[in-house]
């Protein structure tokens, strides 16, 4: 059965990530210097409070009325002289690009930071049809050059040190060893100037699209969204149909939020509008510029009553850095998109319930994704709905019902559970529990008498 198979590889990763002292010494690192950054960031408020749920109310109103808005869209971006195109999934989305691409016969593309290009593997679809793609964003392009997914929704390379970037550009580039985290973004930097020169075709993602006026809205630290936008004679933006925003004037709500929560900064650097291709006054911009609207499984999230909400998130990340379990095995464990928290709601039913509930479960609980959330998303109780609606469907095994059943009977009764000595428990927990448990970690155990026995004993009144 595939669902057991996947899940049985998430634990197996999961084990040995969260026993690498190498990988949590860097994460450790790294987040530190986020938590810094984003309490003060957080700072320019002085009323956080309600900023999210002014945010979390508006984008919770267009989840439920996403048809309204999405016309809106349309109607205004076709007016801008944009094209929009309606992707069902992924494969209509990447044959979209290529019929594109070939009509006006790209060979180049730069491609900006996108999680949604990374959701229909965009970068592999166009090396099969011999068209080189790039990704300029330079987390994303150490990635890419180290063959790897991105780690994290904000930070593609959190997972790497300095001299392990610097280990790979070596490798790569033949570059010297040593080089100091500047020193890579410069020879970065010179690197992608000549592809954003000769390139054909930009690709970006869209953090936000602006119903009223039909534009999108793009935020970024390095510039490299700007120029993969404008630089090319051709702009794709590919968005999940979830991006929209009502009108223009929301984006003063929404950009300090995402920049707050996802980097700690008041404002990212750059913040860009793009509602069409350049006018006939106008020199410089694309001469084409299509938005695909990406379905791809998020009408079978709409559908769920409750874990629609989720459909609000704006991408900031900062539910993954809170997370102690993202924090511990790490985000190429979960083996998708969006992983962390939010991954978790979202992935079973963009995917497939039955093969990525597992997600779900792996969870503590805490609530700390749903206090940092910047819209008010309740994450850990729709890990609970989640959970509810795969037991509701039958994703279990004869081991997890008989499990359940067993050790329900037995904590209930007071009396089994006086009677029962240590040596049983401890039998029971070795031939039961301990492979669960994990082979690097000590299973606990039972003392000779429960407390409750112990306790009448002290008081005296033991029968």
């Amino acid at each position: 059965m595939k669902s057991s198979a996947e899940k049985k590889i998430f634990l197996k990763k999961a084990e040995k990530i969260a026993f690498d002292k190498v990988h949590r010494e860097k994460i450790k690192f790294n987040i530190s210097r986020y938590d810094a950054a984003v309490a003060k960031g957080k700072a320019i408020y002085s009323n956080l409070d309600l900023a999210r749920d002014r945010a979390g109310y508006i984008k919770y109103k267009v989840i439920n009325e996403l048809e309204k808005f999405l016309v809106e869209f349309e109607d205004n971006f076709t007016k801008n002289g944009g094209k929009v195109i309606w992707a069902a999934d992924e494969l209509e989305a990447v044959n979209a690009v290529l019929h594109i691409a070939r009509k006006n016969h790209v060979k180049k593309v730069v491609k900006s930071k996108s999680m949604t290009t990374e959701e229909i593997e965009l970068n592999a679809f166009l090396k099969q049809a011999n068209i080189e793609s790039v990704e300029t964003d330079l987390g994303e392009f150490i990635v890419q050059q180290a063959g790897q997914k991105p780690y994290h929704i904000v930070t593609p390379a959190m997972h790497m040190s300095k001299e392990d970037i610097a280990g790979l550009y070596h490798k790569k580039f033949n570059t010297d060893e040593y080089l100091s985290p500047e020193e890579l973004t410069h020879f970065t930097r010179k690197l992608l100037r000549e592809k954003f020169i000769h390139a054909d075709m930009g690709v970006s993602g869209a953090n936000f699209l602006i119903a009223d006026i039909g534009g999108i809205a793009l935020t970024e630290n390095e510039g490299n969204a700007m120029l993969s936008m404008s630089f090319p004679k051709i702009h794709i933006a590919i968005a999940g149909i979830e991006k929209l925003i009502p009108r223009l004037e929301d984006l003063s709500l929404y950009w300090p939020l995402l920049a707050s929560h996802g980097t700690g900064q008041n404002m990212t650097v750059y913040n860009s509008i793009i509602t069409g291709p350049k006018k006939g006054n106008e020199k410089d911009g694309p001469e084409q510029m299509y938005v695909i609207l990406l379905d791809n499984g998020r009408t079978n999230l709409l559908a769920k009553e409750r874990q629609r909400q989720a459909l609000s998130c704006i991408r900031c990340g900062a539910c993954l850095n809170g997370c102690p379990v993202y924090k511990n095995i790490g985000g190429h464990t979960y083996d998708t998109t969006y992983s962390g928290p939010i991954g978790a709601v979202i992935t079973p039913y963009m995917k497939d319930l039955k093969i990525y509930n597992h997600l779900s479960f792996a969870s503590s609980l805490c609530g700390k994704c749903t206090e940092v959330c910047p819209v008010k998303i309740p994450i850990h109780q729709l890990l609970l709905v989640n959970r509810d609606d795969t037991v509701k469907n039958g994703y279990y095994t004869y081991f997890d019902k008989a499990s359940i059943k067993v050790s329900t009977k037995v904590l209930m009764s007071r009396k089994v559970l006086d009677i029962t000595g240590g040596k049983m428990k401890n039998f029971g927990a070795g031939m039961f529990v301990e492979k669960v448990w994990g082979p690097r970690r000590e299973l606990p155990k039972f003392a000779d008498k429960s407390f409750s026995r112990q306790w009448r004993e002290k008081q005296g009144d033991d029968e």
